[in-house]
């Protein structure tokens, strides 16, 4: 435990002024709190405040300041590197705050911090809109947006923070503002893409699309045409109308239904795609990508934008053992095509992939120093996950994934998508990933956060607090 030693009656307090509950270690479901989504992290914090309202934010965030404790910030809890948790400390879960808000005049959607995507779909699907997100339902809304936003929909309208109209933000001192274009723009531009640095976003307005059916799915190849399809790929992606996007992948065919069992457990390669133009094109556009090669399954079609979003939920349940690399990439040449064979031949575990989420499009006509993203010019963000149901496992997956990472690395772009990054690569991944957007961002962090109460994250240190630590590619 930490050297803070809480005192029984200002913890008496602090729950008597939430709304939500404050759960401790002793209370019966203090074990069920504590869970993220990746099961490798285990994490035992002093306190949770289930915040029910803004007001429970403002009084925890106040509390933990005062009581000097580690402050972690919790959404929906799918962090790679278990970030919305901490040892010891103050945990903010903003869970209970789950509420849409859709004006289908303005197009735009209200969301609060504890949506998932899979709760904006629903609220959006029946106006027949949707807005940029992952690829996953359940994940948090804001943390994946504060990140930047990858998804099916990244290349005709760009990464979800090029969607963000407006936040409702809790600072450090307890301060609630507003930040977008013309309120605290500076601490706008941060959140867009600096992560959770600067306070506890407790609200959300994104830009809507009219986007309803999308023609999409999965498309997989046998292992042995991976060189054939992986050098198709590397030309159609930067070339590609941005109404069709598709992500790269290795992976094991689950044996479970819909996949035929000729193909249960078999190691493939496949594009997921998702086409978001006109229908009536979508035949059509798919026409060249169909005569490339014949594919070995081919579930590619048209379908509701939130059954595309929602696909590998069941693959992917909470509760697995994740461990995360990434890179930013610009091209795939042949000497990275080798090393990708190599590893899409030797994954670990059924779950275990490598993805390869094209980031051109839309998302590379906004300006790298227009929000914190920088990697404006790369065109994919590359993953590789090792990821099994049994810790008996990790070993094994971690290996392979450290491995992989450092085979592909030197064919990178440098920095990474920082949703990607586990806790335990450094400051200068950090530092990389936001290239030369660091120093403005070190400035806005001594504005909005001096002392660096919000630090469990992909860091960004207050200019005092600097170690030195040197960059690294």
């Amino acid at each position: 435990m930490s050297n803070i030693m809480l005192n029984e009656n200002s913890i008496k307090e602090f729950k008597t002024n939430l709304r939500g509950a404050v759960i401790e270690p002793r209370d019966k479901g203090y074990d069920d709190a504590r869970k993220v989504y990746n099961e490798m992290i285990h994490k035992r914090p002093r306190l949770i405040a289930r915040c029910a309202d803004v007001a429970d934010v403002i009084q925890s965030v106040n509390f933990a300041r005062e009581q000097g404790l580690l402050l972690a910030i919790r959404s929906g809890g799918h962090n790679a590197g278990g970030l919305g948790i901490c040892d010891d400390g103050l945990v903010i879960d903003l869970a209970p705050m789950k509420y849409t808000r859709v004006d289908p005049t303005t197009r735009t959607v209200t969301a609060g911090g504890g949506c998932t995507w899979g709760d904006v779909d629903h609220a959006t699907h029946v106006f027949g809109l949707a807005t940029p997100s992952g690829i996953i339902s359940t994940t948090g809304v804001g943390g994946l947006t504060l990140g930047g936003g990858i998804g099916h929909l990244t290349r005709k309208c760009g990464l979800t923070i090029d969607n963000l109209i407006s936040a409702d933000v809790v600072l450090a001192d307890g301060n609630f503002v507003k930040a977008n274009a013309d309120e605290n723009p500076d601490l706008f531009w941060a959140i867009r893409g600096g992560g959770g640095n600067f306070g506890v976003v407790t609200s959300l307005t994104l830009k809507l699309h009219p986007i309803d059916t999308v023609y999409g799915g999965p498309m997989l190849y046998e292992l042995r045409e991976t060189a054939d399809v992986m050098k198709w790929y590397r030309y159609l992606i930067p070339t590609a109308p941005d109404d069709l996007n598709g992500f790269f992948a290795f992976l094991t065919v689950p044996p479970v239904a819909p996949f035929p069992e000729r193909l249960h457990m078999k190691k493939m390669c496949g594009v997921v795609w998702a086409y978001a133009g006109p229908q009536t094109e979508a035949e059509e556009t798919f026409q060249p990508i169909r005569a490339f090669k014949k594919a070995a399954l081919d579930f590619v079609g048209p379908l509701p934008q939130p059954a595309l979003q929602s696909m590998f939920d069941t693959l992917y349940p909470p509760g697995l053992q994740w461990y995360w690399r990434a890179d930013f990439v610009n091209e795939i040449n042949d000497e990275a095509i080798a090393q990708h064979i190599r590893f899409g031949n030797a994954l670990p575990s059924m779950h275990s992939t490598m993805h390869l989420y094209p980031i051109n499009g839309a998302a590379s006509r906004v300006g790298k120093n227009d929000t914190a993203w920088n990697y404006r010019d790369a065109t994919w963000a590359q993953v590789m996950v090792g990821v099994d149901p049994d810790p008996a496992n990790n070993e094994k997956i971690i290996s392979w994934t450290k491995s992989y990472y450092d085979a592909l690395h030197p064919y990178s772009a440098g920095g990474a998508y920082v949703n990607f990054l586990m806790g335990d690569e450094g400051e200068g991944r950090v530092r990389a990933t936001y290239g030369d957007n660091y120093q403005r961002l070190v400035a806005i962090k001594n504005k909005y956060d001096p002392d660096n109460l919000f630090r469990v994250n992909q860091n960004i240190k207050p200019s005092e607090q600097k170690s030195g630590a040197t960059e690294a590619s």
